[in-house]
């Protein structure tokens, strides 16, 4: 017997039984963005590795460590999208949708790094991401916090928190750079080895350092809050009274620096403390020069990404995950006109009833057999299709969650006969 090929590392099956949250999550966020006037937008899974590395920045771990990037058969470098902002980014380019015009868009779909897996993260993952273009003030940051604020309330989740922090314009932050390296030079000796590499390419990053022997130096490094230019400072204060305004809480985090190049002025993150540890289930921020970065006109965005896996995962946690889907009815088939007759019978009701699932009996099986199978699919009534009640033009219905008789009923009534059967027990 060959051995069995295993899944790849960190890409992960989503088996039957756990898809009703899937589907519950997705219906909730289209009909959510939806209403705040956000069009869906679908890209290409792979692009060329020379967009993630002028979007995001080579000196990125994103870039640098975690992408599948693999050379085409023509020769081209190509990379599995880690991130979707750079590819709608590009879409928006390649389509000629820019020129003066805004657009709100969304889409969900799988992403890719090489990271190490664990809980909620893998290598292959799905996000949404939330994406709002040609806006400049501070109120379009702060509706989207509201969209994402709105949607923890709809799913039923709680034990979420915001953070918040500015990272001012490029020209800012470059100076604010040039304090924090020479900070983090006073104390090399100090560092750990993930944080001297940062060091010479993106200082910002050992802010976010998780690594215990690193938090007293990081507590005293210099706060980009501080060192604001003045209208950032505005957008940020204006922002900040907006989510009061809202009711949204939130906490002002001056160490929130993000892990990807592109953003500037306003970052945001919604943190749940699930499971003992700090983790991000929400992502985003603005990026107003990245569109004329990558070959665009000049133009002003932000938008968010939304980790699936993490919050598919907090509904399991909550209880609010829906139950995975059975039938309305399962149908027996007992003889051999009936396995026929019973069948094409079914797919009447179908377009008679089309709210209601069946599932036929397929495969044959004694009366016993069929019983069980009918049982196992956790369905509240079975029909029973027969040779002897289809010559008297009947159908027998037996409920099978409740110690209650067989019925039989005109098939030329069913339809009606199913809804009255199924409302008895309580099925709307």
């Amino acid at each position: 017997m060959p051995d069995q090929i295993q899944p790849v590392r960190g890409m992960n099956d989503i088996p039957p039984a756990e898809i009703a949250a899937w589907q519950f999550l997705e219906r909730c966020i289209a009909e959510l963005v939806t209403a705040y006037g956000y069009e869906e937008m679908r890209v290409p899974l792979i692009e060329h590795t020379a967009l993630f590395k002028r979007a995001i920045g080579e000196l990125t771990d994103v870039v640098g460590k975690e992408m599948y990037t693999f050379e085409s058969q023509g020769g081209e470098s190509l990379t599995l999208r880690p991130e979707a902002t750079a590819g709608m980014v590009r879409a928006l380019i390649s389509n000629r949708m820019l020129r003066g015009q805004r657009h709100k868009l969304w889409c969900i779909g799988p992403m890719f790094r090489h990271e190490t897996p664990q809980a909620g993260r893998y290598r292959q993952f799905h996000q949404l991401d939330v994406e709002a273009v040609g806006f400049t003030g501070p109120d379009v940051d702060a509706e989207l916090i509201a969209l994402s604020a709105r949607l923890w309330r709809l799913l039923g989740i709680e034990h979420v928190r915001l953070q918040v922090n500015s990272l001012g314009t490029p020209e800012s932050r470059r100076a604010y750079r040039e304090l924090l390296v020479g900070y983090f030079r006073d104390h090399e000796a100090q560092l750990d080895a993930d944080s001297r590499r940062r060091l010479g390419g993106n200082p910002l990053r050992i802010l976010d350092s998780k690594s215990p022997q690193m938090q007293a130096i990081v507590a005293g490094a210099p706060l980009l809050t501080e060192h604001l230019d003045p209208q950032s400072r505005e957008h940020f204060e204006a922002f900040c009274a907006l989510l009061r305004d809202f009711g949204v809480e939130y906490e002002i985090n001056p160490r929130l620096v993000r892990g990807l190049d592109y953003y500037t002025r306003t970052v945001f993150e919604w943190i749940t403390e699930s499971s003992g540890a700090q983790n991000a289930v929400c992502s985003g921020g603005r990026y107003d020069g990245l569109i004329a970065q990558l070959g665009g006109e000049p133009t002003p965005a932000i938008g968010f990404a939304l980790g699936m896996e993490r919050v598919v995962g907090l509904l399991v946690q909550a209880g609010r995950a829906p139950p995975p889907a059975k039938p309305d009815v399962f149908v027996i088939l007992s003889g051999d006109r009936a396995g026929t007759a019973g069948l094409g019978l079914i797919e009447r009701l179908r377009n008679e009833l089309p709210h209601r699932r069946f599932e036929c009996n397929l495969g044959g099986g004694n009366l016993k057999t069929q019983f069980r199978r009918a049982d196992r699919s956790a369905a509240p009534l079975a029909l029973i299709v027969a040779d002897d009640e289809l010559d008297r033009g009947v159908v027998a219905m037996k409920p099978l969650r409740q110690d209650s008789g067989q019925s039989e009923c005109p098939i030329a009534q069913l339809a009606a006969g199913i809804e009255q059967a199924l409302a008895a027990l309580g099925v709307s």
